[in-house]
């Protein structure tokens, strides 16, 4: 025999669940000495029907209807036979993709039934065993995963390995432009020995950069998607789509470097006479350059972005070709450095006096020349001179000074490397000269920019130095960008970029030692080559022919820009379908195989900018500023990780520190600033407004991002310091606990509660939203949830920030206690209870609603918390009004800490009631001196620094009026009519039966039929009918008996105006229907008290709520919101009732009322 068990549900009768319901789902042990019979009509008994609540009060009674699923424990044979359940057993809820692997065996029985929600190991391996990256930009992207459905090709598995995968693409990416093209020029400018330390600094930061780098993408799987998915996944959206755009910014204007590279050597050093702008002037020659880079950049881009747009596997083809161009030009010039001891190469350099000369206009270094025994003068002269003759009138410096001819490229062992390890920086236009040569001066140096000298074509100095250079070191994250590419990114990434870093970086200092070494001084400060015919400095050093650096770099400067324009689209698009970014989300779309084709118009758009530019020393520091911005936030992301210990931080990368990550950080930000501070913080700006921008968006993505281990960890630091010492005076805020009731669907009934907390709190401080389910958490899990996204819904739509709370107990009063007792952590507590007046209970039939109501007052009294009722919520204004001219009336009648002070000021924040006046006014009574009081208040309100005006209220002591009686009189029938609703059910018979014979043998038949029914709905609904029926007839006998009291009145010599008319409008409503009952109530009226039998204290009381009613609608009848103090609840229970009525009064007639009672310390100082 096998044992089961059976889920019987008990719905009264009903046993079928709801759709998307298992009512199988539950199973649990039943406790062993209880027998299924026993558990059954236990559960029987404690179900309750479903009723609609009719309390407009945060304590009413919620909807408790529920399936409860009763177990029965059967000894009985399993219908399986073999003890195996199969696939169609309840048990098991499989989908259909998993059936077969999910559940086999007998093994994991225990574990069946959470099957759905708990996979089995097995499975969960398998599907994590075959993960596999898609390339990034790839046919197989997520999107067209979907459409293409079941005809998806199957992605190859990647196989490329560390050498070809990363290595090699970092070295392409990084080794380019500014190596062919500056760094002569930065090693002729800053020497050899500042040089070093750019190329130290440069080279530093993204070796401590890649360290982290490589820490972070071996922390587990790194999809394509490259540095932006690493930066958006640690650090979180905000961050990452900030980064993500300063990324997608720097290599889009790295194409406009390249590609001005590539004219620059296209027009510079293949073929010059391709210019369209030619200068007439040596003065104009910079503009005319500037111009023709425009024009060529501008159709080179668009040829690049068509390319790119037809065939972007092309262009990964010939990656190899370009990265085979770099090494061959690096080649080159090492062997010809090795030439140079040797042989070496013929670049003479003519110099005039100490002056650089710029050698295109002329073959020969002379000033005349003997031919056939006749001095005749060369093309030199003709530059300096009026005409060819001899006599002509010459430039007075050409005059004073020979011209010489020197070795450009003297050779590695000439000993020219001490020469230039200084630096020789200067302005716009500075001549470019030999030191070590004697020169004469001329007397007319303005003539100089006329003359063909070579000059300096901007401003030196030595930041400007490393914003130019530091683009050569950048690149490092080609290996990571590549990872859906590689057998084992995790593996590969560190290894190859840490070792293509050291390699590059070992490249970089050998050049510029040997540039030093190999090349003379001014022909390194020659920018252009002018001074040796127009070819390439570097290509002058280089073995076999200068052709092969010019040719080399030219392919690798345009593979160099295809490469951006390929990798910027796809950035675009990564950061587009995260969606993080809304104004970009159109260029999420592409082409059907998911080239990024908006996205590539808008890099190709923003590249043009950099193209306009024209300037490749322009262009580089802004480059330089957003991939320094990036790499900060590498070494960002891996400081925070390192720091928090997050249990997912276990990089496969062993060997970093928070140290090196914090000091790659410091070097960043260095050097953002060193390269350019204007520069800096504009793409610090940028940065921060992306940031601001997602975050006011509400980022949506929960990426479990190191930020917000950052924030848990600094929180947590924060409620412990909170934890020492309750806040000053000067730091109190009302810390709000908002007490929400909710409809029976869930939904939030009083959503201008939340208007004024946002009203109030503006943002700060600490807000909790509160509400109580009545039920048990098993059987409400769903309710609560709902009830929850409701809340947090209308919070949103409010705009009021702070946290949700929904508990579940099992009766709303403890529910209530319990929120107010544990809401809040540590020091981080509510210290204020906001809720709704229960506008209705005297309507209510159930009298829990406003005992629950007074039992919260006493509790949040009881806790020193303060606690703020608004009366006619739903009239409070919305976050949208805007209130005119008006007054914020504070009816201060008792010390309450300063509450009533406070809460105006904080409302008049907001630009609700920013309009608003605030009024206060006191109670004198007889003894007081009303007009010293008033001075008093006004030198209280000075030193609070608040603008209120004053206004002292004398109550006289008058004689208790009739009208007082008789709301006291009413007020305590009630009571007993309240009383008499609870009495047990054979007290209320006897009552009953005691009225009227017709009464009492109506009644009976009823009661009768509800004792002999056993089924509890119908039993339920009898007894329903019977207080109603006893409500109705206490209700008319009261009735009666204001009627009565009423004509004695009018006979009376005094005419009293009674303000029961709600009492008379139901006496003539049923009148007709129960003729006989007000008949027979007559008798039962002359058992009521007359008024000298009435309580005297609730006589009293009930006075001073009629008197001080009295003046606050005199006065404050047209204020906007009137602040009142709330009185205290009895401390004999017995009352409860009473003071209900009492408050009823105090408040009749006003329509904006928030009574306030103050949490027993003082809130408000005049000190600062």
């Amino acid at each position: 025999m096998s044992e089961r068990f059976v889920v019987v549900p008990v719905d009264g009768g009903v046993g079928v669940a709801e759709e998307g319901e298992h009512s199988d789902a539950v199973v649990a042990d039943p406790a062993p000495d209880t027998g299924g019979s026993s558990s059954s009509s236990g559960s029987a008994g404690g179900a309750a029907e479903e009723k609609e609540a009719g309390e407009d009060s945060v304590f009413e009674q919620q909807d408790t209807s529920a399936v409860v699923p009763i177990l029965e424990y059967n000894r009985e044979p399993n219908k399986y036979g073999d003890g195996v359940p199969k696939e169609n057993s309840p048990f098991i809820n499989n989908t259909d993709n998993d059936k077969g692997n999910s559940y086999d065996g007998t093994n994991m029985a225990l574990f069946e039934e959470e099957m759905d929600s708990n996979p089995m190991v097995s499975s969960l391996l398998n599907k994590l065993a075959n993960y596999t990256n898609l390339t990034q930009g790839a046919q197989e992207h997520e999107e067209a995963e979907d459409d293409e459905g079941p005809k998806k090709k199957a992605v190859k598995s990647p196989q490329m390995g560390t050498f070809m995968g990363v290595y090699l693409p970092c070295l392409q990416n990084i080794l380019g432009v500014i190596l062919f093209l500056r760094l002569t020029w930065i090693v002729g400018t800053a020497g050899i020995l500042e040089s070093l330390a750019i190329v130290g600094l440069c080279c530093s930061c993204t070796m401590l950069t890649a360290i982290s780098m490589s820490a972070i993408a071996t922390n587990g799987v790194v999809p394509a998607g490259g540095s932006y998915y690493m930066i958006s996944r640690s650090l979180g959206p905000e961050f990452g789509g900030a980064v993500g755009l300063c990324f997608y910014l720097g290599t889009t204007f790295a194409g406009s470097m390249y590609i001005l590279g590539t004219i620059e050597i296209l027009l510079t050093y293949i073929v010059p006479k391709a210019a369209i702008f030619v200068a007439e002037k040596k003065e104009d020659e910079a503009d005319a350059l500037l111009n023709n880079m425009r024009v060529y950049g501008t159709c080179c881009l668009a040829l690049m972005a068509v390319v790119v747009f037809v065939g972007v596997k092309y262009v990964n083809k010939l990656a190899l070709v370009f990265l085979a161009c770099v090494i061959l030009s690096i080649l080159a010039i090492y062997a010809g450095v090795i030439k140079t001891i040797f042989e070496p190469p013929d670049f003479p350099v003519c110099m005039l006096g100490n002056r650089t000369l710029q050698n295109h206009n002329f073959d020969r270094c002379l000033k005349t020349e003997v031919i056939d025994n006749v001095t005749v003068t060369t093309k030199l002269w003709r530059l300096f001179c009026d005409g060819p003759e001899i006599n002509a009138t010459c430039n007075e410096y050409f005059v004073n000074n020979n011209v010489t001819s020197v070795q450009g490229i003297p050779g590695l062992t000439s000993g020219v490397i001490s020469e230039n390890m200084w630096s020789e920086y200067g302005p716009l236009a500075m001549l470019v000269e030999n030191k070590k040569l004697i020169a004469v001066g001329g007397s007319d140096s303005a003539q100089d920019i006329y003359m063909p000298y070579v000059v300096n074509d901007i401003t030196t100095f030595f930041t400007l130095l490393v914003g130019i250079y530091f683009p050569s070191v950048t690149g490092i994250m080609a290996g990571s960008n590549r990872s859906g590419d590689l057998r084992d990114a995790q593996k590969s990434i560190p290894i190859g970029t840490i070792l293509a870093i050291a390699t590059t970086s070992i490249i970089y200092i050998t050049c510029v030692v040997l540039f030093g070494a190999c090349i003379e001084g001014v022909l390194l400060r020659d920018k252009f080559g002018d001074s040796v015919k127009g070819n390439l400095v570097i290509g002058t050093l280089s073995w076999p022919s200068p052709w092969v650096i010019v040719i080399g770099s030219f392919f690798s400067c345009c593979g160099a820009g295809l490469q951006s324009l390929t990798g910027a689209p796809r950035l675009l698009q990564a950061i587009a379908r995260d969606g993080i970014v809304p104004f970009l989300q159109v260029f999420g779309h592409g082409k059907a195989n998911g080239e990024p084709t908006w996205a590539l118009l808008l890099t190709a758009g923003i590249c043009e900018i950099g193209i306009l530019i024209a300037s490749l020393d322009a262009v580089a520091p802004i480059l330089s500023m957003f991939f320094l911005m990036c790499y900060l936030f590498v070494n960002l992301a891996c400081a925070v990780q390192t720091l928090l210990r997050t249990p997912n931080w276990r990089p496969r990368f062993k060997y970093y520190h928070w140290a090196l990550s914090f000091l790659g950080m410091s070097l960043c930000l260095a050097l953002m600033f060193i390269s350019s501070w204007y520069y800096a913080i504009v793409a610090m700006a940028i940065a921060s407004c992306i940031y601001k921008y997602i975050e006011y968006r509400g980022a949506e993505k929960e990426w479990g991002d190191g930020i917000r281990g950052l924030s848990l960890n600094a929180a947590r630091y924060a409620l412990i310091r909170l934890e020492e010492a309750p806040p000053h005076t000067k730091n109190w805020r009302p810390q709000l606990l908002v007490l929400l009731n909710l409809d029976s669907d869930q939904g939030v009934k009083h959503p201008r509660l939340l208007s004024l907390t946002t009203q109030l709190k503006a943002g700060k401080g600490l807000t909790i939203v509160g509400n109580v389910l009545e039920g048990t958490y098993l059987t409400k899990e769903a309710e609560a949830k709902k009830a929850e996204q409701n809340i947090k819904s209308s919070m949103s739509t409010e705009r009021t920030k702070g946290f949700c709370h929904v508990v579940v107990s099992s009766n709303l009063r403890d529910g209530f206690s319990h929120l107010i007792q544990s809401a809040g952590l540590g020091g981080m507590k509510h210290n204020t209870v906001l809720m709704a007046w229960p506008g209705t209970w005297r309507q209510s039939n159930d009298s829990q609603s406003w005992k629950n109501f007074i039992e919260t007052v006493r509790e949040t009294t009881a806790a020193h918390q303060a606690l703020l009722v608004a009366k006619n919520v739903d009239s409070f204004p919305t976050n949208q009004d805007r209130l005119g001219e008006g007054t914020i009336d504070v009816w201060w009648v008792v010390h309450d800490g300063g509450m009533l002070m406070l809460l105006p000021f904080l409302l008049r924040q907001h630009k609700v009631w920013r309009k608003c006046k605030m009024r206060i006014f006191t109670v004198a009574q007889m003894d007081d001196n009303s007009i010293q009081m008033k001075k008093d208040l006004q030198m209280f309100l000075y030193h609070l620094r608040l603008d209120a005006e004053v206004e002292v209220v004398e109550m006289h002591d008058n004689d208790i009026s009739a009208f007082t009686y008789e709301k006291t009189l009413m007020m305590e029938q009630r009571s007993q009519m309240l009383k008499q609703m609870q009495l047990s059910r054979t007290e209320r018979e006897r009552e009953i039966q005691s009225i009227t014979d017709e009464s009492r043998s109506s009644i009976r038949r009823k009661n009768q039929g509800a004792a002999q029914s056993t089924n509890l709905s119908q039993q339920s609904s009898l007894m329903e009918d019977t207080q109603e029926d006893e409500a109705q007839l206490i209700h008319d006998r009261n009735t009666a008996s204001h009627a009565t009291i009423n004509d004695k009145a009018e006979s009376g010599p005094e005419r009293v105006h009674m303000t029961w008319t709600k009492d008379k409008l139901f006496t003539e409503r049923n009148r007709n229907r129960e003729c006989n009952a007000n008949v027979a109530v007559r008798d039962l009226f002359n058992m009521k008290p007359e008024w000298e039998s009435l309580n005297q204290s609730n006589v009293r009381r009930m006075h001073t709520a009629i008197k001080l009613n009295e003046v606050v609608v005199n006065k404050s009848q047209g204020a906007h919101l009137v602040l009142l103090n709330m009185p205290g609840p009895p401390k004999n229970r017995g009352g409860d009732e009473n003071y209900m009525e009492f408050l009823e009064v105090l408040l009749e007639g006003l329509n904006r009322v928030l009574l306030v009672r103050g949490g027993g310390r003082e809130v408000i100082t005049i000190y600062s």
